[in-house]
């Protein structure tokens, strides 16, 4: 067996836009830790604005912080609680640890954990390097039918599995999803996969609702040129992966009665809401925050061909372009950015 190196290259941000590379020590790990060589990193939307502005909300970064967290890679090292079989196996990674003991963990919301520690989140390093650890059970093993790059994208995948249950999509239901981007594009595809029967998709730009036909949607709309509340949408559910206030209020609007709006993009603060029609009609509105036991069907949905993620990469990146691959999203034609830390 090969022996792993006392080193590695690491893309480090030191500020907003200022990123250099490093040699670090690779980690060590605890007992119920594995060591995984890095395959492959998408790049979040979280990533490009810790890039640059330095911050989310209240998340800010005042000390060298390692992006990414959307990853995968190959389990190269054990701790001493963790059976060693493990070794070789290609992984797709959950990029938290939650603590296990508090009120939120114990009730099964261990996404919600005060002393969470996620990737590429201050202080917490992600993925932008040779090697990482993590917990062995959130280190999931994938088939060898589905690419690294698929399986650092069943994080965004992630996300979307957390939206539609929240949605409650179900077979024959219909959800409006707000942008095209790439988490709108993921969510089209999982919401078909949820059995939704239409799917509409709202974006500014024509590519991209061109697009989203390609990937779930049954209806694309322009926003700007049709006034979304006066076409009677009376969907079942509504997605928002915008962030825009107008993408919201109009969306939550469409909503039929005992339907629900699930907030996923990030924006203001402060929204203005249609209070009156979620009052009456009973609508159910409520964000998202990361995720709880979703990679075993975002892998299920990728390996059984319901949901295809190679096809959202659009720019391949190695860890002397980390900037480059952090300014993708600046061409229109770009969906998701991957970076190979170790070639």
């Amino acid at each position: 067996m090969s022996v792993n190196p006392a080193t590695m290259r690491t893309s480090v941000l030191l500020g907003k836009k200022q990123l250099t590379i490093e040699d670090r020590p690779v980690p060590v790990p605890d007992p119920d830790q594995v060591l995984i060589k890095v395959a492959a990193v998408g790049v979040c939307g979280s990533d490009v604005h810790y890039y640059r502005e330095g911050r989310i909300g209240d998340f800010v970064v005042n000390a060298p912080l390692v992006l990414g967290h959307e990853l995968s890679g190959t389990i190269v090292g054990v701790g001493a609680g963790v059976d060693a079989g493990r070794l070789g196996q290609r992984v797709a990674v959950e990029p938290q640890r939650p603590c296990g003991h508090c009120r939120e963990c114990r009730s099964g919301a261990y996404n919600l954990c005060p002393q969470m520690e996620f990737y590429a989140t201050p202080p917490i390093d992600g993925a932008f390097c040779g090697y990482v650890l993590i917990q062995a059970n959130f280190a999931y093993p994938i088939p060898d039918s589905v690419s690294f790059e698929a399986a650092a994208l069943c994080e965004p995948l992630s996300v979307a599995i957390t939206a539609m249950r929240k949605a409650r999509v179900a077979p024959g239901t219909s959800i409006l999803v707000a942008g095209a981007g790439p988490i709108g594009i993921i969510c089209a595809q999982t919401a078909k996969a949820f059995g939704a029967a239409e799917i509409i998709v709202t974006d500014l730009v024509p590519e991209k609702r061109e697009r989203a036909l390609k990937f779930g949607a049954t209806r694309v709309i322009d926003p700007v040129a049709e006034d979304i509340t006066a076409l009677h949408l009376d969907v079942n559910a509504f997605v928002d992966a915008t962030g825009s206030p107008k993408a919201v209020y109009t969306g939550i609007k469409c909503v039929r009665p005992g339907g629900a709006a699930v907030l996923v993009g990030l924006g203001n603060p402060d929204l203005t809401l249609p209070v009156e029609h979620i009052q009456n009609l009973e609508v159910c509105v409520t964000g998202i925050f990361r995720y709880t036991d979703t990679w075993p069907a975002a892998i299920h949905m990728v390996s059984s061909g319901q949901v295809d993620l190679d096809s959202l990469v659009t720019g391949q990146f190695d860890l002397d372009h980390v900037e480059a691959a952090l300014n993708a999203d600046l061409d229109p034609a770009s969906l998701k950015a991957v970076v190979y830390p170790n070639t």
